[in-house]
Parts: structure tokens; sequence; C-alpha cells
């Protein structure tokens, strides 16, 4: 795998998720209460032997670069590396890059320097565990230009995803990006035999989606990219390379989630306290790594926990939390009820730096985590956020979206920004 370079896709505005991305990039979101999204794709890099990997950048990305710089670092006596390209400035003009080919394009100087013999390209914000030199292994020996990750959707996600249609040897025949039409996404519902031929399940009418993952010859990717006006892979360069090049579909069977939406990213992080969720944290042959915080063991006082996930330095007394997830350096209050909450956790420990005690004694903040008496439900709590006492978030699950005062509120359910202050006795129910 020495001959294969990485490109992770970080630099989108990340607008579907927002209000998580309003301070940090899609990437840099945090996930399962200790890792952050761009975790996934380097993980599975790293597990899958490829150590060339570049990360483009672009939006609110300073957390992001942090993040990498103080998580990934190879020893001295191997090749491998994590370089982060952010978007720039050149004597051509170039600035921000205009989507995921352009992107790719404009940093072709750097991520070309090491000779290659594919170039694997990856989304920053997806679920999942794949060993790429499986793909690789299948690109090759197909003799593919182009080889695109595919997994099965519904029809309802389908509208979400790039839709494909293959012929009897995986060769793609028609691509669309993210159809809205149903007489369009209807075209593209593939029959039964093409999935149990790709081994993929079919239990209901389903379609083929692009994941994203692209795998590319180099002077395949150089001639795709030559035209400027083709800002997008799934838009531009894959509708046009179809006919023109080999284009294979690599069938994926396993678990694969599109995280980029507040009712994805959720869903996909309550999943994890299931008895079995369907992905695994615990596989010791594929961890999944991020930067090591030397936290002390959680303390947990006279409290009740019921299917949650507790991250190492946090602090529980005498509270209820069930369905949860408590991200690291978390407090939990006495007689406080956390139920169905995805909750970041903190950078820092209460007190720890002078300004943010001083901040608390002068304005009369709230500490740090969630205080007494408090009723949280339904609900994402960012980093940094402080509740007072008696503070009750209630939301149904059929509430409209809504922007409040230190809250918002995305199919159902309300996020609580990063930094925000919930004053004592303050009541959020939709």
């Amino acid at each position: 795998m020495n001959r294969t370079t990485a490109v992770i896709l970080g630099g989108g505005a990340g607008k579907r998720l927002f209000p998580l991305t309003l301070e940090r990039a899609k990437p840099a979101v945090g996930f399962a209460g200790k890792y952050r999204l761009i975790d996934i794709p380097i993980s599975n890099c790293i597990n899958s032997g490829i150590k060339r990997i570049f990360v483009l950048t672009q939006f609110l990305s300073a957390s992001l670069h942090r993040h990498i710089m103080q998580t990934y670092q190879f020893d001295t006596f191997t090749d491998g590396f994590i370089d982060i390209l952010a978007a720039e400035q050149t004597q051509k003009g170039e600035g921000w890059f205009q989507g995921t080919a352009d992107a790719v394009r404009v940093t072709l100087r750097h991520t070309t320097y090491y000779q290659f013999n594919q170039m694997l390209i990856l989304s920053g914000d997806h679920l999942y565990r794949m060993d790429y030199r499986e793909l690789i292994k299948f690109h090759q020996q197909n003799d593919a230009d182009i080889t695109i990750a595919v997994s099965p959707v519904v029809e309802s996600d389908a509208p979400e995803f790039g839709l494909l249609r293959v012929d009897e040897s995986s060769v793609i025949q028609e691509f669309v990006e993210k159809p809205k039409s149903l007489p369009v996404i209807k075209r593209f519902a593939a029959p039964r035999a093409i999935f149990d031929r790709l081994g993929l399940s079919f239990d209901q009418e389903r379609y083929l989606a692009s994941m994203g993952i692209y795998v590319f010859k180099p002077e395949v990717l150089f001639e795709v990219l030559e035209d400027h006006t083709k800002t997008d892979f799934g838009k531009d360069i894959i509708p046009a390379a179809i006919g023109r090049y080999k284009v294979i579909a690599y069938p994926f069977p396993n678990y694969w989630r599109d995280i980029g939406t507040i009712s994805a990213y959720y869903d996909a992080n309550l999943s994890l306290v299931r008895k079995n969720p369907e992905f695994q944290l615990y596989a010791a042959n594929w961890p999944i790594y991020t930067r090591t915080r030397s936290l002390p063991p959680s303390r947990i006082i006279r409290s009740e926990i019921r299917d949650s996930l507790i991250v190492e330095g946090t602090r529980i007394t005498g509270a209820r939390i069930v369905n949860s997830i408590i991200g690291a350096r978390s407090v939990i209050r006495e007689n406080s009820r956390v139920e169905e909450v995805v909750m970041l956790g903190a950078d820092f420990y209460q007190g720890e730096s002078i300004l943010k005690a001083k901040e608390t004694l002068e304005q009369d903040v709230p500490e740090l985590g969630i205080g007494k008496k408090c009723l949280i439900q339904h609900a994402i709590i960012d980093k940094n956020v402080r509740i007072g006492n008696r503070v009750i978030i209630q939301t149904s699950p059929n509430a409209p979206d809504k922007d409040g005062k230190h809250f918002y509120i995305r199919s159902g359910i309300t996020i609580i920004p990063r930094g925000a202050v919930l004053q004592s006795n303050t009541t959020i129910i939709h």
C-alpha cells in the first residue's frame, strides 16, 4: 500500500450539521464522546497500511488542524505522514475551493509530489470501517480507471446520495447526483439480481448509492481534472467520466452511514449504546485512533446509569442517565436526569483556567456541566456548556426547526451550542 496516496476531503462548510459547525469544521465535530469525525477515515487508512495522507481543509479549520497535529505523528523510521492542506491564495489567483474536485485539483502540486499508483479520495464525515486494501485490490484486478465504493440505500434516503446503475460486470452505466425527482429516482432502482451478485442485502426496494469514496489511476485523475469548470466529483466529474473511462462499482456490504446531518449524527451516536450496535467501537483488530488526553477515571457516585457510554474524566453525582453518551470531562450534578442525550463534554475542568474562573465569579455564570435537579431529554449538548440548576429541556420529535437564545432545534432535536450558558430555571419545551 506504499504507492497509494489518500486524500481526505474536510473543507465543506457543514451547513447540514449547523450549529455543531458554528465554530469548527465538520470533520472536527466530536463523536462518541471522545473522537472527532476525522478520526474515522484516518484510522481506516492507518489500519489499511496507508500512511501517506493529505487532509484538505477550508472552513473554520483551526481546531481540526490542532487535533490532527496533536494526534497523528509517525516516527522517523517510516515514510508515512499526514499533511494538512488548507485553501490558499496563489499567483494564479486560486483561493477558496469551489467543490470537491476543485479542492483536489488545486492541491495536486502537493499531493502528487510523491509517486503513486492510485489516489484514494475519501469523505471526512462518514461512519464505517473499511479495509481499503480490498477496495484497491478490486480496483487493480478489474483494471478500472475509476472505482467508486457503493452501499445499498432505501428509497427514502436516495435523494441524499449519488445513485448509479451497473451492468453485469459492475461497470457503471449511469450516475446522477442527489436526484430529487421521484421518476428519476425510480429509474435507478436496482433489481434483486444485481444485489445478489454483488453480495449486498435486499429486503426491500433498494438503490446503489455512492459512498463518496473514489480510487483513481493517476493519469485518469489528471485528465478528468483538466477542465476547470468541473468542480465537483458527484455533479461533474463522475457523470462525465462514464462511457469515456472504465468506471467500476465496488460493493461494500458492511455498516456505513453519512452523518452529515443533525438527525443522522444524533442517531449514529445513540446507536452505539444499543445492546448489539451495528457499528462496533470495541474492535481490537481495527481501533479508532484519537488524541491521548491522560485523563483520570470517571467518578460516579450514587447514580443510576443505563445503556450509556461514559468517557474518561467525567464526574457524576446522584444523577440518572439513560440511553446517552457523556463526553470527556463532563460534570452532572445531584438529582438531574439525562435521557437520550449526546453530551460532547468539555475542553477543561472548572477553575482550570484563571480567566474562566474569574468570568464565572464576576458574571454569576453557572459552572461547567449540568447543574442540580435538571431534566434534559432528546438533546445534543456541545462542548463547554454551562447549565444551571432546575433547567428543563424537552423536545418532541415532531417539533419544527427553530433558532432560539442559546439553543437550536433541528429535526426534533434540541442542540445547545458550544460555550452556551443556560441560567438556572431555564425551560426549553417544544
